[in-house]
């Protein structure tokens, strides 16, 4: 099927990231924490399509509201009042949203954020922080943009110093509080304020991409630093397994979007935004997803880390687990890991072995080593993984 896929589409897939040696897996289907691919192998899932399925695959409390749904159709050329219904809900759990829009994906809501943070502030350039992703936007993707400055990661003098230095033409500082692609590594909470500080002084819209980091806590990981950005961009799991982003924050900034009144200084048309089939599976999604069950995925979180750490050093495996709530990452590294640079000296090719190994084990992550836990995950599977993980970690160094 590899090579059938590679004749139409360039590597075979349309997400660069989910590619690796010697060729990915096919997937065929999905129940709760559990995938089947076309070969027949049954995996336990600590992927969440990348943190994008808290719930698992088909549960039938999200399944039932989309086929509500689709009986009423599945997009129209007006507002519908699942819009309302989900926007209610989510400016209620992050406060610091006081109007929002929705997107197809993160990404989009990641672009037009700083589309309102140029209009606003009348200046051009972005900083973006070493190690984040923040979709497919040219300026943050590009290793040398002329429009970005690249901020150190979790380094708060040096970041002010170069927000200082730089001030005059910076729109808006992008920062994952928790950089999901670069190993799960949350930021320290004194790093965050000294962002808000430094932006309130210079009038720099902070935008908190919490695509990956909204899980965190009930109001995402704002409220577990305590930090409130200008603006926030939301994805993944917000739409329930359909594709659907957000991106809000102050009225007066949001209020660009608005053609009410005539106009808007920000256009953002879009046939598909608020689609209501992604809207009525959020709805669904964090109706399920009360703070009694964060708090609960957290502490498996937890405890997950810890007995990655401990089993692993079982087997004389250099190791470090990164992560925060119900994140995880596994560095086959001796040396503390705070930043990507810590992350990039792990020991790659050892790394892919144990993926690999895994994946025969039934075990599937991703396999840059991150991973997530669902809500329909107990201690049972967490005790397989590191049942296998343990027998993996020592056939890998033999």
């Amino acid at each position: 099927m590899f090579q059938e896929a590679r004749r139409y589409l360039p590597g075979g897939d349309s997400r660069s990231t989910l590619f690796y040696p010697p060729y990915p897996a096919v997937l065929d289907r999905g129940e709760g924490c559990v995938l089947i691919d076309v070969d027949g192998n049954r995996l336990l899932d600590f992927t969440g399509n990348h943190s994008a399925l808290i719930h698992g695959y088909r549960h039938p409390v999200i399944l039932q509201a989309v086929r509500t749904q689709l009986e009423k159709g599945t997009a129209f050329p007006a507002p519908t009042e699942p819009q309302i219904t989900l926007g209610r809900m989510i400016c209620q759990r992050i406060p610091s949203m006081q109007l929002l829009r929705f997107t197809n994906s993160g990404t989009e809501a990641l672009l037009n954020a700083v589309r309102g943070a140029r209009s606003f502030t009348g200046r051009r350039a972005i900083a973006r922080v070493e190690g984040s992703y923040h979709g497919t936007l040219e300026e943050t993707m590009a290793e040398d943009h002329p429009d970005a400055v690249v901020l150190p990661f979790d380094d708060a003098e040096a970041a002010v110093r170069l927000i200082d230095r730089e001030h005059g033409r910076l729109a808006a500082v992008l920062v994952e509080p928790v950089q999901g692609s670069a190993g799960m590594l949350p930021a320290s909470a004194g790093y965050l304020e000294a962002l808000r500080e430094v932006t309130l002084h210079y009038g720099i819209m902070l935008v908190f991409d919490e695509v990956v980091s909204m899980r965190v806590a009930y109001g995402g990981a704002q409220q577990h630093f305590g930090v409130r950005p200008d603006l926030t961009c939301l994805g993944k799991l917000i739409g329930g397994g359909f594709p659907l982003g957000a991106f809000g924050g102050r009225a007066d900034v949001m209020e660009l979007f608005d053609p009410s009144r005539g106009p808007p200084v920000v256009p953002h048309p879009g046939s598909f935004n608020a689609n209501p089939i992604s809207l009525a599976a959020g709805i669904a999604t964090l109706e399920l997803l009360p703070d009694s069950a964060i708090e609960a995925l957290n502490q498996r979180g937890a405890a997950l880390r810890f007995g990655i750490q401990e089993r692993l050093a079982l087997s004389n495996l250099p190791v470090q687990v990164t992560g925060i709530g119900s994140l995880f990452a596994v560095h086959l590294t001796g040396q503390p890991v705070r930043t990507i640079r810590d992350a990039n000296r792990s020991n790659a090719a050892l790394r892919h072995r144990l993926f690999l190994g895994l994946y025969a084990g039934g075990i599937l992550i991703d396999p840059r080593g991150v991973g997530t836990l669902s809500t329909v995950i107990a201690n049972e599977e967490i005790e397989h993984f590191l049942i296998v993980l343990e027998q993996v970690g020592r056939d890998v160094i033999t």
